[in-house]
């Protein structure tokens, strides 16, 4: 078992990933494992990246970080910010549509409908809501069906595992 160091005494027993240093039978500092992310598009893989320290996404329940040892997990995004970071790059930010997001180790895959890379943060929080959040009526309508036909399935599965 690798022995850890407190470093943050925000509160007795609560410290985050990023507030433990953990160190090898001989006393040296190890380096946290850093996480593997690729972002995929219907059409083609928007980015690969290695060596992701951070993840930030938002949730339909708001936003949540993923550092490498979190607990393997699935999530529902809705357009927004994604964030990551790497030592070479920094802090990255991607403007996301709705999707999916599954950690599975240290790989992360993010499933979107379409995606936005730039520098500017704010230009970016204005693509999000000319681009993703506006939707004209004819793709209203089918999301709406959409909606229906999930819920009806999920239903009917609540329905066959209860028999």
């Amino acid at each position: 078992m690798v022995p850890e160091v407190k470093t943050n005494s925000r509160s007795p027993g609560m410290f985050s990933a990023a507030s433990r240093i953990r160190f090898d039978k001989k006393g040296a500092s190890v380096e946290p494992p850093l996480m593997r992310l690729k972002i995929l598009l219907p059409s083609h893989i928007f980015a690969v990246k290695k060596g992701v320290t951070r993840l930030v996404a938002e949730t339909p329940s708001g936003s949540f970080g993923i550092p490498p040892r979190r607990f393997d997990c699935v999530a529902a995004l809705v357009p927004g910010i994604l964030t990551y970071e790497t030592k070479e790059e920094g802090e990255v930010n991607v403007a996301i549509d709705q999707g999916l997001l599954i950690k599975a180790g240290l790989d992360v895959l993010v499933s979107v409908r379409d995606a936005i890379d730039g520098t500017d943060l704010a230009k970016l929080r204005d693509d999000v809501e000319t681009t993703f959040m506006a939707l004209d009526d004819p793709e209203k309508s089918i999301r709406s069906i959409l909606e229906k036909m999930q819920s009806g399935l999920i239903h009917s599965f609540v329905e066959f595992h209860h028999d």
